[in-house]
């Protein structure tokens, strides 16, 4: 027989998911966020050392366009 709380026709509660697991996955997802950053922060910095070298590769001619013969600019 059921206790005077309890009625004969009420039914369990359902189980609700631990905190544990939820945990999990967020720090899973945080983990995962990570690691695509750290990759494309990686990916960023090779790509503007590559671009660094070709320019150390093809200096530009600082003279670039001025022919000797012209006179400087006066101000």
């Amino acid at each position: 027989m059921a206790n005077s709380l309890e009625s004969e026709s009420s039914s369990p509660k359902p189980a609700t998911p631990s905190p544990s697991a939820d945990w999990l996955r967020v720090g899973a997802i945080a983990a995962a966020s990570a690691l695509a950053g750290g990759v494309a922060a990686a990916w960023w910095y090779r790509n503007t050392l590559k671009k660094l070298r070709q320019a150390e590769e093809n200096p530009v001619h600082p003279q670039y366009g001025i022919l000797e013969g012209d006179p400087p600019d006066e101000s």
